[in-house]
């Protein structure tokens, strides 16, 4: 049971690997892009290619879609990036259904683990298997392991790690519950746990009014996608959102006030914080494609405009 990318590699470690997929379970087709033409998710689409069976519900307490997965007769569910799943569904294998988490539980349960662990400044994130119960990401843990965070890694780079790391921890869970082996244990009791909730686009704005570290955290965690944002007005009042994919930092002290945006044309644009600058190094204007800041300077004059607060 999976939808987007994420989930495609491990449902192609467990086909690679001579499991006997039953069945396939993801979102329903949806219209996407400019001519709203109709989509299928990643997982979809390997299921298609490698002739497996593909369930879509709208509802997973239908019973149609209910009765057409008891139908299958699975052993065992594995679940990697879908949807929260009532006990009719998660209870109905033998041997039970697990997940695979893109953190180390109990930290960072809910939708977006990848990107709060960046924008929090973490230096390791994880991978978790676990059994599911009726509290989402809750239930016992069967395995983990841990992935090391550098300092310029963005949230894209941590979701291929993790992607590949997925799959294989994945594997090693099946093969334990198979032998009986998988002793699910309770997750830590953790008085400071850090959530992930789900990003919209207004968590992707920037307050100019942090620091200069925090807010290079912020871009990395949130890049390439959904992307960190602010808007940016001309003399003429024309209003602009700019996304923001990389930064650098400088730490300095200076007089200019937070969002005071400086550029001399041709090379650079930086942005005033409290402690020092952020340096715009890739960014996108509407329309427009991704690019280095030196190359929009060449095409665009942002000499004149300023940073909406």
């Amino acid at each position: 049971m999976g939808t987007p990318d994420f989930a495609v590699e491990t449902l192609r470690a467990l086909v690679e690997n001579g499991f006997n997929v039953a069945g396939v379970v993801t979102m329903p087709d949806k219209p996407a892009g400019r001519g709203h033409k109709i989509q299928f998710s990643p997982v979809k689409q390997y299921a298609l290619a490698n002739n497996l069976p593909v369930l879509q519900p709208e509802k997973l307490k239908d019973e149609q879609f209910l009765s057409e997965l008891k139908a299958l007769n699975a052993d065992l569910q594995i679940v990697v990036a879908f949807r929260m799943l009532p006990e009719a569904v998660w209870n109905m294998p033998r041997l039970g259904t697990f997940n695979l988490h893109a953190s180390l539980l109990p930290q960072y349960r809910g939708a977006a683990p990848i990107n709060w662990a960046i924008i929090n400044g973490e230096t390791e994130t994880g991978i978790s298997t676990f059994f599911l119960t009726h509290e989402i990401d809750t239930g016992n843990i069967i395995l983990q392991e841990k992935i090391p965070i550098s300092s310029v890694e963005t949230a894209g780079d941590i979701h291929d790690k993790l992607m590949k790391a997925g799959s294989e921890l994945v594997l090693k869970t099946v093969k334990l519950i198979l032998d009986g082996k998988a002793q699910g244990i309770p997750q830590a009791q953790i008085s400071d746990l850090k959530p992930a909730p789900k990003i919209f686009k207004e968590t992707c704005k920037i307050d100019w009014q942090k620091p200069v570290r925090e807010l290079y955290n912020f871009v990395r965690g949130l890049s390439p996608y959904p992307a960190a944002w602010t808007e940016i007005a001309s003399p003429a009042g024309e209003v602009s959102t700019l996304k923001i994919f990389e930064t650098e930092i400088e730490i300095a002290t200076h007089n200019n006030p937070a969002g005071k945006m400086l550029t001399d044309g041709k090379k650079f644009i930086k942005i005033a914080v409290p402690d020092g600058y952020l340096h715009l190094v890739s960014i996108q204007l509407p329309n427009k494609k991704r690019m280095k800041t030196v190359e929009l300077l060449q095409g665009f004059d942002l000499e004149e405009w300023e940073v909406k607060i």
